[in-house]
Parts: structure tokens; sequence; C-alpha cells
């Protein structure tokens, strides 16, 4: 017997998968900042979570990456959750760190801010070098990405396993093929790189105006 309701949700589900895979981020990053220009918790905590997939597309490569921001994500999120109203603006628990001299800590949400930051800094160098070598193997594009970006925040232990992680990169144009689904993934990367890149130099604007915009791991 035919069961409209199962071919109904079959249906929704393949056109859920319409585009590519960081149409939805793409689409959260509409609601990141207010009305009035500040950065909104939730929605970029949200967008944020809709890059893990396209993290997750590396495979063994982006381990490490995917469980920290996985990490900083939990974090900033169940700070956002003890008080939704106190800490709907990204930076409130922030300042509420720096008032009690908690800012600096390695568990602290200001920590948690910078290092998902300068993640999300990372995957966007790798996209943006992805576009503009063409030739190169998706191994040197994740290497030279995690030297303009994450490496000189690394001590020698956590820069030498990244290292070895990055020749673990998947074959590029089987890559493409899974994260451009059946969109245009050139123009949303493009996209992507243009539309990201904003918000997270306001965070380190913000982070640095503190003087929290350099600590190492």
């Amino acid at each position: 017997m035919f069961d409209l309701t199962s071919f109904t949700i079959a249906v929704i589900s393949i056109l859920k998968m319409e585009g590519t895979v960081l149409g939805p981020a793409l689409e959260g990053m509409k609601r990141v900042k207010s009305e009035e220009g500040e950065m909104l918790t939730k929605p970029f905590l949200d967008v944020c979570k809709q890059i893990l997939p396209v993290i997750d597309k590396f495979g063994a490569a982006m381990a490490l990456v995917k469980t920290d921001v996985g990490g900083n994500i939990t974090r900033l999120e169940n700070k956002y959750l003890s008080n939704p109203a106190e800490f709907q603006k990204l930076y409130s628990m922030v300042q509420v760190e720096v008032v009690a001299k908690k800012a600096e800590g390695s568990s602290s949400c200001t920590n948690g801010l910078l290092w998902l930051t300068r993640a999300m800094d990372f995957i966007v160098e790798l996209f943006r070098i992805l576009m503009e070598h063409e030739d190169w193997a998706m191994s040197q594009v994740c290497t030279e990405a995690y030297t303009k970006t994450l490496k000189k925040f690394h001590g020698w232990l956590a820069s030498s396993t990244f290292t070895v992680a990055m020749k673990l990169a998947p074959d590029r144009k089987k890559f493409m093929d899974v994260v451009g689904g059946n969109g245009d993934i050139s123009s949303d990367i493009e996209k992507f790189c243009a539309t990201f890149t904003p918000l997270l130099q306001d965070n380190h604007k913000f982070l640095a105006s503190l003087g929290l915009d350099d600590m190492k791991a």
C-alpha cells in the first residue's frame, strides 16, 4: 500500500538537500546582528553549528578542529542558556568576566569565544585559498590556511599534531563534490568568505579593545 506520509517526508528531505553544505550558514549569517548592529549570541552560535557539518566533510584531517569548535560552542551556549536575557548579546558574557577578573581563564567564555573565532578564521582562510589555488592538493590548502591563522597561537605540540593531521585531508575533487551538493559551491564559498570575515573581525576588534585577543594555547 502506498504510504503518502512517508513519501511526503522523503520529498521534504530531498528538498532540504538543495544547494551546498554552506547554504544554512549563509542563511543564518543574515540574522547574526541586531538592527542596532550588535552581535547576537544565539544566531552567531547557530551559524558556527551550521559550519560543523562542513568541517565534518574533511574527515580525520579536521577531527581536532571539530572537537575544539564543538566544545567552545557548548561552553558559550551553556552560559547563554543560564540567562538568555542577560546574555542575548554575544559580548555581554565577556564583559561580565572582565568585571569579575575571570576573562583570561582557560575555561572562560572569553577564551571560548576567542578560540571559536580563530577556528572560524581558519575555515574562512582555507576556503579562500581553495578558490585562489585551483591546482593545489587539499592537504596543501589546509596546511597553508593553518600556517596563516592558528599556528602562531599554538605551542610546539599542538602545532606538530595539526601539521600531521592536515596531511590526512581528503581528495580535493571528492571534497568539492560532497560540499557542493547540487548548488554553486564556488559562488557560495565566495559569499561565505565575504560575509563571515567582517563578523569575525568584529569579534577580534572587541576582544582586542580589552587586551584579550592575543592569548595563546
